[in-house]
């Protein structure tokens, strides 16, 4: 028998809540199988089997916080007693063998055969995800992938089977019957509500961003970007960069190019503050705000300096692919230098974003909106204009180098052909 312990998972986690046991007691589980799924400040975790067995106990519970290195299950070796059926199965079984002509059950000691896995060679996919196609009966051709590069992942299997008719499920917990009519004269009356527990990241989340407000002395600065020319440059080359790279031209890359440009100029904004020591930071690693299901996510893009517009936005792509479907690795999410976040993509026209700490700035895009525009004293002109924000840490960073750093970002935008310099 072998114990199910939490593995670690990095340096500034040190404990998780077990969201989901993916296998009941009693069930027979194949080496790699998913047993469960830890949800932690940062990422959710999958605990696989280290080999195949029987899931003998379950020792924590579902809701439950666990730490590193703690028991939280049990596994027996082998294959025997994977159904769970009690030790009077054999005598059932020979029962059976008396009744029916045929007999096509396996003995009692062999082991319990895997459900059959045609579609697993046909399109790749998590191993949570086979689990859960392999349990609802679905065959993994037939599902279809939000995935660029088809992975299929258990978000897809879900989606799947909520649109296939899905077998009874328990009843869902009812809110409160809403009570009788009050007696005449009485003012008596219960409003229903619904009471919600925080996911343990929600509950991060929101215990950093009022950190983040209590600690940094923050400070945002506004300007406008015209994106003409760089929307003109999309119109014009991006069938060919499409064509050359599989990925689209998007905004992201520009923006990213444009803030590292800025970062070289203004060096104490790529900064953090360590006690009274400012820590200078001589590598971009550029933050980009992804909305997932279970809250806001902020994976880097490694070395932004580094690459191309290409390779910015396809590693944008693939890191968003992954909060999505709830794959990101601790590495993923670990020592961003500054943060870029989109509000615009929800249709945000204005707002301040909050310091993702120990950084000590963040740059806020907006919704771009054609505003009628003063070209010079005698024209107007309808241009697509964005709203633009710089959060600050106003404790090492004062607020002329705040704007000169928000207007150097501008004019980078607003003339793209620089950025082939500047980056």
């Amino acid at each position: 028998m072998s114990e199910i312990k939490v593995p670690a998972m990095g340096e500034s986690i040190t404990e998780g809540t077990v969201s989901r046991w993916m296998v009941k007691e009693g069930e027979t589980v194949n080496q790699g199988d998913v047993l469960l799924e830890l949800e932690t400040d940062k990422v959710n975790i999958e605990i696989s089997a280290e080999e195949s067995g029987v899931l003998e106990k379950i020792i924590r519970q579902e809701g439950e916080t666990v730490e590193i290195g703690e028991t939280i299950g049990t596994l027996s070796a082998g294959s025997g007693g994977g159904s769970g059926a009690p030790a009077s199965e054999p005598a059932a079984t020979e029962e059976k063998k008396a009744a029916t002509p045929a007999p096509e059950a396996p003995t009692p000691s062999a082991p319990v055969a895997a459900a059959p896995e045609s579609s697993d060679s046909a399109k790749t996919a998590s191993p949570s995800a086979r689990k859960l196609a392999r349990e609802r009966g679905i065959e993994l051709d037939q599902v279809q992938s939000k995935d660029p590069i088809g992975r299929v992942y258990q978000d897809d299997v879900k989606s799947h089977s909520n649109q296939a008719p899905a077998p009874a499920a328990p009843p869902a917990t009812k809110a409160p019957a809403a009570p009788s009519a009050p007696a005449a004269g009485s003012s008596t009356y219960t409003k229903p509500v619904e009471r919600q527990r925080m996911s343990r990241r929600r509950a991060t989340i929101a215990k950093r961003l009022v950190e983040a407000q209590q600690t940094a002395a923050m400070l945002t600065t506004f300007n406008e970007v015209d994106m003409t020319a760089i929307m003109d440059v999309r119109k014009r080359r991006k069938d060919k960069f499409k064509e050359k790279h599989e990925i689209n031209l998007g905004f992201m890359s520009f923006f990213t190019k444009a803030v590292v440009g800025a970062l070289k100029k203004f060096p104490t904004i790529n900064a953090e503050i360590d006690g009274e020591d400012v820590v200078l930071k001589k590598y971009y690693d550029i933050g980009i705000a992804v909305s997932a299901k279970e809250g806001l996510v902020v994976p880097v893009v490694r070395d932004a300096d580094r690459l191309g517009f290409a390779e910015i936005e396809k590693s944008i792509a693939d890191l968003a692919s992954k909060a999505r479907s709830n794959t990101l690795a601790l590495s993923d999410l670990q020592g961003g230098t500054f943060t870029i976040t989109n509000g615009g993509t929800f249709g945000s026209l204005l707002s301040t974003p909050i310091l993702n700490t120990p950084q000590v700035g963040i740059l806020g895009m907006h919704k771009i909106q054609l505003r009628p525009v003063a070209i010079d004293a005698e024209r107007m002109e309808n241009r697509p204009m964005m709203y633009i924000a710089l959060s600050y840490d106003h404790r090492i960073i004062d607020g002329s180098e705040a704007v000169r750093f928000l207007v150097t970002v501008k004019e980078l935008l607003e003339d793209p052909e620089s950025l082939l310099i500047e980056g």
